[in-house]
């Protein structure tokens, strides 16, 4: 860790001065205290009692994998945050891109826009989208305006989609408007002077210099959507539930610590399997481009 810090120091002729990492690797003492207490203990607590409640042993996790309401619970979850993560990057690409070509006041107010709902609760934001998603709320009125609707948004997977994705759209924006604003533009210029048309420079220069963006934007999304709780309890239905609302359901109203254990901790497996999946399709993706670039 310490030799990830290190510092150079002019007065030795470049060399980093001794003792200057270990100064400045107390600065991370703090955050590592606070990511034990708050992350690794409660984990590990959970993890101990999913092989000890009710009985020692590995019960719970037996009973999660015969499960069939358990493993579709799990399946469903999975399904819901990947098209989350999908709309929110439809939605959030041409966003982000656009706040890289306007001017400098219209970014400020884009910028605003997305960081606006940081400032609302998160309760009230569902709430509103409840309202909002009512069979005759407003966004059925406006469907039946255009002949599209009434449809039955509330109490349905739609309804859970649109108010996720709402939350969580600026998780994708940002990212985005991060890899996006350093693109040097002057490529698709000299794409185009070549002979390319502006919506194939476009497609081959641009989208893939911006897929950095793409997969740290589509990983954030994707991860904190599987552990959404209160969104899918209000706008989705308890027939369509989500593997946080079975643990809850586990653990506050059946007192059933073990299995709710098993769940989180077969949860969290599933998304290190997924992330390491997305990290090995990432590494030989670069590779491959630095092949064919040589």
């Amino acid at each position: 860790m310490t030799a990830l810090i290190e510092i150079a120091s002019p007065a030795t002729g470049g060399r980093p001065r001794k003792g200057a990492g270990g100064r400045w690797g107390m600065l991370l003492l703090p955050a590592v205290v606070l990511l034990a207490v708050l992350f690794l203990v409660p984990l590990g607590l959970m993890t101990w009692r999913s092989v000890t409640e009710p009985t020692p042993g590995w019960g719970n996790y037996s009973w999660f994998l015969t499960s069939d309401v358990a493993l579709a619970t799990l399946v469903r979850t999975l399904t819901v945050g990947a098209v989350v993560t999908l709309v929110t990057l439809v939605l959030s690409y041409p966003y982000a891109y656009l706040m890289t070509v306007v001017g400098a006041r219209a970014r400020i107010w884009l910028t605003l826009l997305v960081l606006l709902p940081f400032w609302t609760s998160l309760m009230v934001r569902t709430f509103a989208w409840v309202v909002l998603l009512q069979d005759s709320g407003v966004v059925n009125q406006l469907l039946g305006t255009v002949g599209l609707g009434p449809l039955h948004l509330i109490r349905t997977p739609a309804g859970v989609v649109i108010g996720m994705s709402q939350v969580l759209m600026p998780f994708m924006v940002l990212p985005l408007y991060a890899v996006m604003s350093s693109i040097d533009r002057r490529l698709l210029d000299a794409a185009q002077g070549m002979g390319a048309r502006p919506f194939v420079a476009f497609l081959r220069v641009f989208v893939p210099l911006s897929l950095p963006g793409v997969g740290a934007g589509a990983l954030t999304v994707f991860i904190t959507s599987l552990g959404f709780y209160i969104t899918p309890a209000l706008l989705g239905s308890p027939d369509q539930a989500l593997i946080s609302q079975q643990i809850f359901t586990q653990v506050n109203g059946l007192l059933a610590w073990g299995r709710g254990g098993a769940m989180g901790v077969v949860l969290l497996a599933v998304t290190l399997v997924l992330l390491g999946l997305v990290g090995v399709v990432l590494r030989f993706t670069r590779s491959r481009n630095r092949g064919g670039a040589r």
